[in-house]
């Protein structure tokens, strides 16, 4: 039996002291955040009871309260053994937070609480929604608002603000007896906190170094000494030498040389000024438009020194060209959460997909109960939602991450009552933003995105006795009709689903009603029988769906026939049938043929959903991307399969230099555990343009690791190929472990010394990890 080790009792004046120094680093956490002496914060701080919704019959008490560090959350919990970091939640892990009944628990749980008392906390990563109900209105709102600002101030804060608060953070959770000194002991357990294992040696002669007054502990400006230590960025510093004089001043002509020679900018005599007066933190040198250190480190970190072009963050691209032009963010049987079999269904995954960008989302849907159409995924034992309900949340949030148009792909089994009752459901509400009659008459090729701004279009199946779709309602004497059915959920390779099919008596056509066949103007459904004629043109607006390998057959086979007919057609590709876990494939082969609705899995995370977000972060992150001219050229001989010399752009070579990395994070969250990262670059395009290159292995640093290895890459087609940087925890007898990563156009590098700020296994930014890199792109010749 282990023995506990009981911590000996805090008197009454030690209790008070520590609650103080609580108070005050509290206190000057929210002064960092820039909320000094807020109403809400103070009330986080102090915390409250809340009750806790899981479902009808579990509702509990329990007390919730926000950190001194105003960086966590802990809650109560009544679990036996639970360890105290699972009490814990990071409010950079929150991605939104909603007053109200506006998550599918606070709909079915909470109905009987008045929603002014009701909140949501929803997470960036699968975790679970958490449902909870104030006391007062007051406390909802302090809830609400408190932690509304925080988050908003934290995303405000520069990179050295947020090491700062990190670090310092870190610093308060080492000094264990609470003394605000550091001993040697507690300086070591730090290092391993910010992932970095130092010997003996190293770090007493660290300890010593910053020692002054010869205590044997750290304090006050001892602590800060260690910190500037720590912080250090000599590969920075010798670059700013270059550029700056005697007294450590960069002038502005040499930051617009700086800016020239290394950066590649163009127009360096209008930035350098301006980049002075935003990220110059010393008064004096910004009035005599000069830059020290500070201010160029500020510089690099920021959104300027980015490795992604800042001016690719807005809509650039020319919008008003066919929608069958662009490459359109899609995704893959949206309403499921997990795998494809028995993972739950949730209106919460069309939320996610849409605040991620997507453009196109699938909604199956079959006869439910109370004639109420339902979605779930057919014949197997994925959970149900109402289609009415799906439609809310399309509506409540399609526009609220680009305003270019959403596109429902409907996957239709319904009888024909239920057709009706879903054509009203998307009729009623989803009001004027349902497209239902052709933009401005035109009916001789698609609109532009631009002319669909706001606008929600239906793809599904027509009547084929209707008159043209583009006609508003055809023919009105039609009531109803047999279509094909395009059975998708049938290609699942399962023996439960093809029992259930066998059982059910699958047939190959489906009586369609007017009044969902209504809604469908611009993208008519249609079996793909072979590439037109063009003594038989097909009508622009039929559109077909392949599933992964019949269209990676057809890129293969007959590339430069898909080109074309991706031109006037839009297309639409979907996993194949045995991806039952949800996992995606490789959706660059197909955009290089000209594919715009590439459907993933949104759920998965993994190399394909990476370049995938990478490729839609280009152009305002709008989910529309235009494609290359070569790709829209009607008379393209273009062929991603078989380069040979044409208009496809200058063949390019890219320079490229890891220099070093800034706070990985730790993959492993025991105290011992620090990273040996090694970095890896990939190029994603056509065939020939495809690489990889890695880095050697750091040991025992993710602190601030440095590798300077250069590396050298031709690229063939430089408008279809995507960079990815992948930063991996290197693991000698198992799979290396995921640390971060970041995809981007190849068009979108920006030049010179560049920060790569790493994403999450999930897409999401960590708050200060960073690549520090140098790029050099050259013509070839």
């Amino acid at each position: 039996m282990q023995c506990i080790r009981r911590q000996p009792k805090r008197t009454l004046s030690q209790e008070n002291i520590l609650r103080e120094q609580s108070r005050r680093v509290a206190a000057l956490n929210g002064i960092r955040l820039g909320l000094k002496d807020d109403k809400d914060l103070k009330f986080l701080l102090k915390g409250s009871q809340l009750l806790k919704v899981k479902s009808s019959s579990w509702r509990k008490e329990r007390f919730y309260k926000l950190q001194e560090d105003c960086k966590t959350i802990w809650q109560e919990s009544k679990k036996m053994l639970r360890s105290p970091e699972s009490q814990i939640f990071s409010i950079e892990d929150i991605r939104d937070v909603r007053s109200g009944h506006k998550t599918e628990g606070m709909e079915k749980y909470a109905k009987d609480v008045p929603e002014y008392r009701c909140f949501s906390i929803i997470f960036k990563d699968q975790r679970k929604n958490l449902d909870l109900i104030a006391s007062s209105e007051d406390d909802a709102n302090h809830w609400i608002s408190g932690l509304a600002k925080i988050i908003a101030h934290s995303n405000s804060m520069n990179q050295k603000q947020k090491l700062q608060h990190w670090i310092h953070t870190c610093l308060r959770k080492a000094d264990k007896n609470k003394d605000n000194k550091m001993s040697l002991k507690e300086l070591k357990n730090f290092l391993k906190e910010v992932n970095i294992e130092v010997d003996d040696y190293h770090a007493k002669k660290i300890f010593q170094h910053c020692d002054k007054s010869k205590t044997e502990a750290l304090e006050d400006d001892e602590i800060e000494e260690f910190y500037k230590i720590l912080t250090e960025r000599k590969e920075i510093d010798k670059i700013f030498q270059k550029y700056s004089d005697a007294e450590g001043f960069m002038s502005c002509q040499n930051l617009v040389r700086f800016l020239y020679e290394m950066q590649q900018e163009e127009d360096a005599v209008v930035a350098a000024p301006a980049l002075i007066q935003r990220y110059e933190p010393n008064e004096r040198a910004k009035r005599g438009n000069a830059m020290t250190k500070d201010g160029f480190l500020m510089y690099l970190l920021s959104d300027d020194g980015n490795i992604f072009n800042p001016s690719h963050r807005k809509v650039y691209q020319d919008m008003t060209q066919p929608l069958s032009h662009y490459l359109v963010s899609s995704s893959h049987n949206t309403y499921l959460m997990e795998d494809q079999l028995t993972g739950p269904s949730s209106t919460e995954a069309y939320i996610r997909a849409l605040t991620k960008g997507c453009r196109c989302v699938e909604l199956d849907c079959w006869d439910g109960p109370n004639a109420e159409p339902i979605i779930y995924h057919g014949y197997t034992l994925t959970s149900k939602i109402l289609f009415s309900d799906a439609i809310k949340a399309i509506k409540n949030y399609a526009f609220k991450t680009s305003p270019y148009p959403v596109i429902i792909s409907l996957e239709n089994h319904c009888s024909v009552d239920q057709q009706k009752v879903m054509a009203q459901h998307m009729t009623t509400i989803l009001q004027d933003m349902l497209l239902v009659a052709p933009v401005d008459g035109n009916k001789s090729q698609f609109p532009s995105p631009e002319q669909l701004k706001g606008k929600i279009l239906v793809k599904g199946k027509k009547l084929s006795r209707q008159e043209d779709p583009t006609e508003t309602n055809g023919n009105n004497n039609l009531e109803a009709e047999d279509v094909s059915d395009e059975d998708e959920a049938a290609e699942i390779e399962d023996e439960s689903v093809k029992t259930e099919i066998q059982q059910k008596g699958k047939s190959d056509t489906l009586k369609l009603a007017k009044e969902l066949s209504d809604t469908v103007v611009y993208c008519k459904s249609v079996h793909f029988d072979g590439f037109e004629d063009p003594s038989h043109p097909r009508a622009f607006y039929e559109m077909s769906s392949f599933t992964e390998s019949k269209a990676q057959k057809l890129a293969q086979e007959s590339a430069t026939s898909f080109i074309h007919h991706n031109i006037r057609h839009l297309s639409r590709i979907y996993p194949a049938g045995w991806r039952t876990d949800s996992s995606n494939y490789n959706p660059i082969d197909l955009w290089n043929v000209g594919c715009q609705i590439v459907a993933l899995n949104f759920q998965t995370a993994g190399t394909e959903m990476d370049v995938y977000q990478g490729r839609f972060q280009d152009n305002g992150f709008s989910g529309y991307v235009l494609k290359p001219e070569f790709l829209r050229d009607e008379q393209t001989k273009f062929n991603p399969k078989s380069i040979t010399e044409g208009t496809w752009g200058t063949k390019k070579k890219l320079l490229l230099k890891i220099i070093s990395g800034q706070q990985l994070p730790k993959v492993n969250k025991s105290k011992n555990s620090i990273v040996d990262p090694k970095v890896t670059i990939e190029i994603h395009g056509v065939q020939q343009d495809n690489n990889k290159k890695q880095t050697k292995v750091i040991e025992n640093n993710g602190f601030n690791p440095k590798w300077d290895e250069e590396f050298t890459f031709d690229i063939e087609i430089p408008a279809l190929a995507l960079v990815r940087f992948v930063v991996e925890d290197f693991d000698m007898s198992t799979k290396n472990d995921f640390i971060g990563q970041y995809t981007l156009p190849f068009t979108s590098l920006k030049q010179g010394y560049r920060h790569i700020h790493l994403l999450t296994k999930n897409g999401d930014p960590y708050s200060s990890s960073t690549l520090f890199v140098y790029i050099n792109i050259q013509d070839c010749d």
